[in-house]
């Protein structure tokens, strides 16, 4: 089994915050590794019949405990999981508890209580480009073309057939049993649109055509991708101009192979990969500590900034994905800043060796790769 440190110390950060920390993540990202390589603690697969019958008193469970940590490894498939952590965190303080699930907390009905207080989330992403070398990983190009899914980073060969079976599994496992969504064809020909689409804007009315679903049931679920993270969507970063875009969503599925996969590519040209970077550059984003908010920002001119990250006193981040830096055109950053003048300027790079700032056009511009800070946000 493969260790990944960065996420093992985000766990343990995490639970100096609170005692209960939820891992959510899509199916076969690897959340049971990850917790097998935590020390010291007791390991339930709750998918086991046995597990629920030691949990039908979980003070006397808890009691029995001799590590410090418990972790529940898919936890909604207990009965009435929230009971389960809540009695862990309140009568049970010094214990640490590691809840694992492929949607966030409280998806289902199952979860009576949201635990507010008792509980952080940790979202764990695809295999992030600074964990490649741990892979045995060398070329980026590999990573945008297979995804970052372990199975499929680390398979001989790319398959195909993985693909549609983590699909068909994702429908029933994830989907149909918890969510009940009974129109299979039509949710996961709405999934496929969506990984097409990947970096666009949303349009909710093309999508229920292409589909033949309403656009209330479309709504639904897209509500139903995102609380699996399936796929993310991004607001925009407006200040109520009218020159701006305020409603329009932006959408990226939550996987490159996937994306390659539903695009029907077999292998990657240099514009593939300028698209298939921003990918993993809003992955990095959401998997440092604090989820920072990631926007995007647009004007009717289509100047576009690929992400804005809010600060305070109305600062802004703004951040350009390139594939090749060489090529950047300051024409998008001048006109975001021409609006909103506080902030960092940055340009991620794969290429990038080092971070650099140069001035360009009178903005000071951070020229970054994803393997040292500025970017850790």
């Amino acid at each position: 089994m493969i260790e990944r440190p960065f996420w093992l110390n985000r766990i343990q950060q995490t639970w100096k915050q609170a005692s209960i920390v939820w891992l959510s993540g899509v199916r076969r990202i690897g959340k049971t590794t990850l917790a097998q390589h935590l020390q010291d603690a007791k390991l339930l697969n709750c998918d086991l019949p046995s597990t629920h019958t030691l949990l039908r008193d979980p003070e006397a469970f808890y009691r029995s405990v001799a590590e410090p940590i418990v972790v529940f490894d898919e936890i909604h498939q207990l009965p009435d999981p929230s009971r389960v952590l809540k009695i862990g965190a309140d009568e049970f303080p010094k214990l640490k508890i590691l809840a694992t699930g492929s949607s966030t907390l409280a998806a289902t009905q199952k979860f009576r209580d949201s635990l507010t207080g008792r509980k952080r989330t940790v979202h764990l992403t695809p295999v992030l480009l600074v964990e490649l070398a741990r892979f045995g990983v060398n070329d980026v190009r590999h990573r945008l073309l297979r995804g970052g899914l372990p199975p499929a980073l680390l398979a001989e060969s790319r398959d195909a057939s993985l693909y549609s079976e983590w699909m068909d599994s994702y429908y029933a496992r994830d989907v149909q049993e918890l969510f009940r969504v009974e129109k299979r064809s039509g949710f996961l020909l709405l999934l496929e649109a969506l990984l097409r689409q990947n970096a666009g804007l949303l349009d909710v009315t093309h999508l229920a055509n292409l589909c033949r679903l309403s656009r209330p049931t479309i709504s639904n679920y897209l509500d139903v991708l995102e609380v699996t993270h399936v796929i993310h969507l991004l607001r925009p970063y407006h200040g109520g101009g009218r020159q701006e875009l305020v409603r329009q969503q932006k959408v990226y599925g939550f996987d490159t192979g996937f994306v390659v996969h539903a695009k029907g590519w077999g292998e990657l040209r240099a514009e593939d990969c300028g698209l298939l970077w921003e990918n993993l550059v809003l992955e990095h984003l959401l998997a440092q500590p604090g989820a920072p908010t990631v926007r995007y920002w647009r004007d009717k001119q289509k100047h576009e900034v690929d992400f804005v990250i809010p600060r305070e006193r109305e600062a802004a981040d703004a951040i350009e994905c390139k594939w090749n830096p060489d090529r950047f055109d300051p024409g998008n950053l001048l006109a975001f800043r021409a609006i909103y003048p506080r902030g960092r300027n940055l340009v991620v790079g794969p290429h990038v060796r080092e971070n650099h700032t140069r001035d360009i056009a009178g903005l000071p511009v951070t020229f970054s790769n994803l393997s040292e800070p500025p970017l850790s946000v």
